[in-house]
């Protein structure tokens, strides 16, 4: 399908509303993403007449529901350039995929002393389960500074990686200036001192095609609502020969073939990491966004998103005593400050004027901490935004600037 802005956005019927008597501006997509109406229909048609469990029972229900709920695996799977659908965990989200890692392989393979390799521009759900795993196993967290340009410091991992160093916990793209961060170098550095490497996709799988066989990921996580999917939803692929030397994590029903107080014969991956009742309405919504997306250029959704982009940072660049943290041209995220000013007030103005727009440390304390701020106003844009979207947000800038 030709890319054109109105057809698209006409398929998004959150868009059509208005904020405090003014046209709805969501440029807020980095924290989470609109839905299209066949993804909306998807699920509400799922829990209308195919609400069932699935590899449960054998009335029809349950087969057609876990039919669909296997295809959507499928999909994704194909979608990613994964080798076999076995390879696809379905989970709640990138911070439950990165915590199956750390709690699963991790726990069970890092000892005293071996490293964990961190940039302190990574969100917290990249973090946090690291650092608790690390008091666990008596591992050490290496942390990899940025750059004055607020970028992963490569030349500083090269000097700091070592035989030590166990695994790597990388974005893709940060979350807070767009950053790509330079993963395939990252990895190939990483697997010739035999580490595992982690890539927390939530922002990459958004902003350009990943095929995790190309990259040679270890493991990959991303969550399905910054991708036009429902929340709840999440995939954690992992490197076929990775998957026998990772132990259960969650015990429950649906991961087992054969319970009793002998012993307990635990199925096949994915299963075994796939405890209770699964989010099926998540999983084909997932699926259903991924079928959506793909009716469509990716280079023009590029081109697209990248021209919306330049528009804002040039009019932004004409604001008095802004500044434009780590910018990454063509990203789709933009963050800023302006001098002497809260991040919060200038946001408060914003949704006065129908404006949505992040505001805060954006879930990354050690960015702030590494940048000096306390915080920043953040835009991200998405496939569904247009110039007037843009027009409307640099004049309530202006506007919210020249009032504070």
């Amino acid at each position: 399908m030709t890319f054109d802005i109105d057809t698209v956005r006409a398929q998004f019927p959150f868009l059509a509303q208005q904020v405090n008597g003014y046209p709805l501006t969501y440029l807020d997509s980095a924290a989470t993403s609109q839905k299209p109406n066949e993804v909306i229909d998807t699920v509400a048609n799922y829990y209308r007449v195919e609400n069932a469990n699935v590899h449960r029972g054998s009335h029809h229900l349950t087969a057609q529901a876990t039919s669909r709920y296997e295809a959507a695996r499928h999909t994704v799977a194909q979608w990613i350039g994964a080798p076999s659908d076995d390879t696809i965990i379905w989970t709640r989200g990138t911070t439950e995929s990165i915590n199956l890692v750390a709690y699963s392989y991790a726990r069970a393979h890092l000892k005293p002393g071996d490293e964990i390799a961190i940039c302190e521009n990574e969100h917290h759900a990249n973090i946090v389960p690291w650092q608790l795993i690390a008091e666990q196993t008596g591992a050490i967290i290496r942390k990899i500074p940025i750059t004055t340009h607020g970028e992963f410091d490569w030349a500083y991992f090269q000097n700091a990686l070592s035989e030590r160093c166990k695994l790597v916990a990388v974005a893709h793209i940060t979350n807070v200036t767009g950053a790509r961060q330079p993963i395939e170098a990252i990895i190939a550095a990483a697997h010739k001192l035999g580490a595992k490497v982690l890539v927390d996709g939530a922002q990459g799988i958004v902003h350009e095609p990943v095929n995790v066989s190309d990259l040679d990921a270890d493991f990959y996580a991303f969550s399905g609502h910054k991708f036009f999917a429902p929340n709840g939803i999440g995939v954690l692929y992992v490197k076929p020969d990775l998957l026998a030397d990772m132990p259960v994590w969650q015990g429950g029903g649906k991961m087992v073939e054969r319970v009793s107080f002998s012993g307990t014969q635990f199925a096949a991956a994915p299963a075994c990491f796939e405890a209770g009742t699964p989010n099926v309405a998540g999983a084909i919504g997932l699926a259903t966004a991924i079928q959506w997306y793909q009716q469509f250029d990716p280079q023009e959704i590029k081109q697209h998103i990248a021209q919306l982009h330049h528009t804002l940072y040039e009019g932004l660049s004409t604001i008095d005593d802004i500044q434009i943290i780590g910018h990454q041209p063509g990203s789709g995220i933009l963050s800023f400050i302006i001098d002497g000013v809260h991040h919060h007030d200038i946001a408060t103005l914003l949704d006065q004027q129908g404006i949505v727009v992040r505001e805060g440390h954006h879930c990354a304390h050690p960015l702030m901490e590494a940048l000096k701020i306390t915080g920043t106003v953040r835009l991200s844009l998405s496939i569904y935004n247009h110039h007037a979207d843009i027009t409307r947000a640099i004049a309530a800038i202006k506007k919210a600037a020249d009032i504070l």
